[in-house]
């Protein structure tokens, strides 16, 4: 199974990664670190799955890179994306954010989640909050991908 990580935080992509290794070993893991490498790949292939942080930088950040402007929503470029393209992959968000600010105002996951499945009904599944102490990040994100990953 093909799944696209995309993800910039090295220790939290690395405890994703763990996590479907040990739960799926037929695991093939694609990485992206930016709104940038995420398009690029999906522009060459389109996964089976794809977790999504919902803060990125726009590019991969590296020693003569800063990543440019970061990107509070830059999950949702990446979602904007692969509905301009009609891609038909499913979208997780996987997030260490228990709100975000939008317009002066703040949202939690509940409200993200419904503006999410509001926008983009055909490709996101759900949000999974992380928090690298407890287990529950990935009972949930296991819990989502039911419906879309064959054993």
């Amino acid at each position: 199974m093909k799944i696209l990580v995309v993800e910039d935080e090295d220790p939290k992509r690395a405890n994703i990664l763990a996590a479907l290794s040990n739960q799926f070993p037929s695991f093939q893991p694609k990485i992206a670190r930016s709104v940038s490498s995420a398009i690029k790949f999906l522009r060459e292939e389109v996964p089976e799955l794809i977790l999504l942080d919902m803060s990125l930088p726009t590019f991969d950040i590296g020693p003569q890179e800063s990543g440019g402007r970061p990107q509070g929503f830059g999950g949702i470029e990446v979602l904007r994306y692969i509905d301009r393209f009609e891609l038909d992959v499913p979208v997780i968000v996987v997030t260490a954010y228990e709100a975000f600010a939008k317009a002066g105002q703040q949202i939690d996951l509940n409200g993200l989640a419904n503006q999410l499945s509001d926008a983009h009904p055909v490709n996101f599944r759900g949000i999974v909050y992380y928090n690298s102490v407890f287990e529950a990040w990935r009972e949930e994100l296991f819990r989502l991908m039911e419906d879309v990953v064959v054993p």
